[in-house]
């Protein structure tokens, strides 16, 4: 007997969220299924109300709207976990005014907005309020996939939903990137360093200003992290297995390295998605995380024909990104890079 569109939802909820390596990825009762299992039981249960032309002309509107809902359980919860340390995520309803609240720390200091403005140029404002809007837009018109070629068998449904959310998550990350880059301006002169290559001293120099606002975190990434070595003194026999391993060490001088997603704009691997020159250092244990990511009403699925009447599935997310910069995020700059 075939799913009821609840179940189907939950069926598609599991298989995304699913873990292809593990023996059971999934339990309902006394039983255990596979990943293996779980993706070709899916497969039967589209085919059954998209499996031929007709029937998914009749039931693609269905199909979009689980696909849709099935995104947004799982994107911001995805952005979350990538960027939650330093950014602040909220989900609102389509029309409502996506504001956050301005949380004091314990030093007051001057903040600043860098937002998206016309012509995507960042225009930077002086917080005096208590609260602000963070403008959102439509992103995601990259991440495309053909719906034929899971119920053909060619690809599994996570790896549709991955391809879906891996160009919704880079235009995520590039955002924030650009609002951050976009605020440098009106950091403080003591806060920003720009040096062609590492340099222990500036780099422990930017450590010890954020230092005065809690523990702070280098952020960057991994062209930047392979860089940051202190002097042989304090190179343990430890440091230099773990660089081997990893190619950049994860803690400097007692201040975690968090090495941030790097990809390309396409396919030539020759235009880099993020400026890989940056380092962001950023005490933790504030009251007010700088980077706030507003999700606005739910993803938007749409179908596209090509002149050889293939199908791709096109999704758009309505989201925005601004940077709250205050005098405790410093920034290290290697132009070499």
């Amino acid at each position: 007997m075939a799913l009821n569109r609840n179940e189907l939802k939950e069926l598609m909820l599991a298989v995304a969220k699913a873990d292809k390596n593990a023996p059971a990825a999934y339990s309902f009762g006394d039983k255990n299924y596979s990943y293996e299992d779980l993706n070709e039981t899916l497969r039967v249960e589209l085919k059954e109300i998209a499996g031929t032309y007709s029937l998914y002309r009749e039931n693609k509107n269905t199909v979009f709207a689980l696909i849709e809902e099935t995104i947004d359980e799982i994107l911001p919860k995805k952005v979350i976990d990538q960027y939650g340390m330093f950014a602040e995520v909220r989900t609102f309803a389509q029309g409502d005014k996506p504001v956050f609240t301005k949380k004091e720390g314990r030093r007051r200091a001057k903040q600043f907005i860098t937002k998206v403005g016309l012509a995507g140029i960042y225009e930077v404002f002086k917080l005096d309020k208590s609260s602000f809007e963070v403008p959102t837009s439509a992103f995601g018109g990259a991440a495309q996939i053909g719906f034929e070629e899971f119920l053909d068998g060619r690809v599994d449904f996570a790896e549709v939903i991955d391809i879906i959310m891996e160009g919704l998550d880079e235009a995520i990350y590039a955002e924030i990137a650009k609002a951050l880059i976009g605020g440098i301006n009106q950091l403080p002169a003591a806060n920003k360093i720009t040096h062609t290559g590492f340099n222990e001293a500036q780099m422990d120099k930017l450590i010890a200003i954020s230092r005065a606002y809690g523990e702070p975190t280098i952020y960057c990434t991994y062209e930047l992290a392979a860089k940051i070595l202190p002097a042989d003194a304090w190179v343990s026999s430890e440091m230099k297995n773990e660089r081997n391993a990893l190619g950049y060490i994860s803690m400097y001088k007692g201040n975690r390295i968090i090495v941030l997603p790097q990809s390309f704009t396409d396919e030539t691997n020759s235009v880099k998605v993020i400026d890989p020159s940056y380092a962001w250092i950023i005490p933790s244990g504030g009251n007010d995380k700088p980077v706030k990511v507003a999700f606005e009403g739910q993803t938007i699925v749409d179908e596209y024909t090509n002149y050889d009447r293939s199908r791709e599935i096109q999704v758009y997310k309505k989201l925005g990104v601004v940077a709250l910069m205050t005098n405790n995020i410093c920034v290290y700059e290697d132009s070499s890079l």
